[in-house]
């Protein structure tokens, strides 16, 4: 017996952060009887959501993806606006998922899979998974901002912590250990610097190295796992 969130997430649906959403807005159920929070199951059962059968385990696949810049990186956009999904290379991987997130101004490297367990723990805050993007600033950033980053800048009610290196002149590369929505970019911006590049090249040790915007690569899932121990 299982949890139902762990269930959907292992059938490649979504996260498991995600399967618990949808179990609390009801949209799951269990043998015809809508599930609740703890609720235990087998893959033998009846699990539905919006009351189509949850998808039975496929194999795992996993990519990476060099998000162009401008493209939201979404299933779906209200606005009709260009998505990942949109693109050539991944026509006929409509059923992957994305491993968190860039905004459309930025690029570079995603992780794409069906492994649903998978994108809990790289996405969960415990697991500390290293991200480097490369930036090109104006001005050049200053050694303070240097210190300053490492030792931590309060923002949105807690700490901002940064590692940088590789910098020459105005571009520079930045290590961060956690995924709030925009965080570089706003504090960047509260240090008063514009950003003109922030690309995504490595998480942990899955590197973007020479693939070009639009482009997809597939990786063993050895690869994979090396991310999470």
């Amino acid at each position: 017996m299982q949890r139902l969130q762990k269930i959907i997430a292992n059938s490649g649906y979504t996260s498991r952060r995600k399967a618990e959403f949808l179990i609390q807005e009801g949209k799951v159920k269990l043998n015809n009887i809508t599930a609740k929070l703890g609720d235990k199951a087998t893959e033998t059962d009846k699990i539905t959501i919006n009351d189509i059968p949850l998808p039975s385990k496929s194999k795992n696949q996993y990519f990476i993806f060099n998000k162009p810049k401008g493209i939201l990186v979404t299933k779906t956009d209200p606005k009709n606006r260009r998505t990942i999904y949109n693109l050539k290379a991944l026509k006929n991987l409509q059923h992957l998922n994305y491993v968190g997130r860039l905004d459309a101004m930025s690029e570079g490297l995603l992780i794409l899979t069906n492994d649903g367990d998978l994108i809990q723990k790289l996405t969960h805050p415990k697991h500390h998974i290293t991200k480097t993007y490369q930036l090109r600033t104006d001005p050049v950033i200053t050694k303070q901002h240097i210190t300053d980053l490492k030792e931590g800048i309060p923002i949105e009610s807690r700490k901002f912590y940064a590692n940088i290196t590789n910098k020459n002149n105005n571009t520079f590369h930045i290590s961060i250990q956690e995924g709030r929505n925009r965080i570089i970019r706003k504090v960047l911006e509260k240090l008063g610097y514009k950003i003109f590049e922030l690309k995504r090249i490595s998480i942990s040790n899955i590197k973007l190295e020479n693939l070009k915007p639009g482009e997809i690569k597939e990786i063993l899932e050895k690869n994979i796992k090396q991310l999470i121990l």
